[in-house]
């Protein structure tokens, strides 16, 4: 079986040593060797998986991600000494799929790049599930009780809800994902779309999206 890549983008060699001997019997391991050309040694490799520190030489994590996340999709998951929240809310929000402080445990690190492949790997195969419900690329959301047929923009919103299960996802992100293909969603529309889908999902007994006032929307 062939192993998931991962690139640790770190400058500190301590921690790039220590998490290149921990995670080299499960995945092909590479750091960056040139702060200032990232994106090339990024591409050259193709990881299916990133590791980001937030102070880096030149360019900080906040700036790599935001470039990476202009044309790919990699996950990327952040590992810093700030253990504020604005650092782990700025991190989400320039593309980052999850946020883990120094010091961090190398077992929950571990449990977390599971995590966030399993994921990956369970869309790429054309679906996403949230325990009994899955839902397909094309919109068709199963339930034990039957199905339903999504419009695209409640795709993509059920989409990142599945995606983040259990975690609190905010209007910009769904703002964001709709605006990936082109067409502008401000904050009515997504009301509108969401009172409209979850008018749908009771048709198959789905009602699981809580709305944190203030904030956004989590599955639960």
């Amino acid at each position: 079986m062939t192993q998931s890549k991962l690139y640790i983008i770190e400058d500190d060699a301590t921690i790039v040593g220590l998490l290149k001997k921990h995670f080299s019997q499960s995945y092909q391991v590479q750091e960056v060797q040139d702060f200032r050309d990232v994106l090339t040694e990024l591409t050259a490799f193709s990881p299916d998986l990133i590791l980001m520190d937030i102070g880096l030489p030149y360019f900080n994590g906040f700036y790599w991600t935001e470039r990476i996340r202009q044309t790919m999709t990699v996950p990327i998951i952040f590992i810093s000494s700030k253990d504020d929240e604005v650092s782990a809310v700025t991190a989400m929000t320039t593309g980052a799929d999850d946020f883990i402080s120094k010091p961090f445990s190398l077992a929950v690190l571990e449990a977390k790049l599971a995590a966030v492949l399993r994921r990956v790997q369970q869309f790429d195969s054309g679906h996403r599930q949230f325990e009994g419900f899955t839902l397909s690329l094309d919109g068709l959301l199963t339930s034990p009780t039957g199905q339903i047929q999504l419009s695209p923009t409640e795709t993509k919103i059920l989409d990142l809800l599945f995606e983040k299960a259990h975690q609190t996802v905010t209007k910009e992100a769904l703002l964001d994902k709709l605006w990936e293909g082109g067409d502008f969603i401000d904050q009515n529309t997504l009301s509108v779309n969401m009172t409209r889908l979850r008018k749908k999902l009771r048709d198959v007994d789905f009602d699981r999206i809580v709305t944190i006032r203030g904030e956004g929307y989590r599955l639960c």
